[in-house]
């Protein structure tokens, strides 16, 4: 009966939403995210290129080829965005103003991966994509170093 009664009080009462991840204390941060959105980036990419466009003026094959050229566009810009999201993430709420004595090139590398995530957004470009996972695999061990730990870099294709 309290517990009813609680329930009702509280559901009565204003609510606002919140959102976190990660400005709370959770702590629970890795690059994996980045990574496999890297890697969709670049798998996207690559299957852009590998496209052919069909001959003639046939509209079935036209309009299936390009849906399948959108949607890999859509899911290339999607991850490439994903991407950035994370990265901006642990460089903005997991690196401290301590972890620059051990890498000084922090905020260069973390801008450069930002700039190499909106590069491939708006370019089908496999060496940006290729340059991208590069750069999130380099921030990979800078993060596992600064947790003391040497986690394999793995991709998964």
């Amino acid at each position: 009966m309290l517990r009813s009664a609680l329930s009702a009080i509280f559901h009565r009462l204003p609510t606002r939403m919140v959102k976190a991840h990660c400005d709370g204390p959770c702590g629970v941060y890795d690059p994996a995210s980045s990574r496999v959105a890297a890697e969709a980036v670049v798998s996207m990419t690559k299957k852009l290129l590998a496209m052919e466009p069909p001959s003639g003026n046939d509209p079935v094959a036209w309009a299936s080829y390009n849906n399948t050229f959108s949607r890999y566009v859509a899911i290339k810009e999607d991850q490439a965005k994903e991407t950035k999201k994370e990265l901006l993430i642990l460089w903005t709420d997991y690196f401290k103003p301590e972890h620059l004595a051990s890498y000084p090139d922090l905020h260069d590398t973390f801008w450069k991966a930002a700039k190499l995530c909106s590069a491939c957004k708006v370019n089908i470009d496999i060496e940006k994509a290729e340059e991208l996972i590069q750069a999130v695999e380099k921030i990979h061990h800078m993060f596992w170093k600064s947790k003391g730990r040497a986690d394999a870099w793995v991709k998964a294709s």
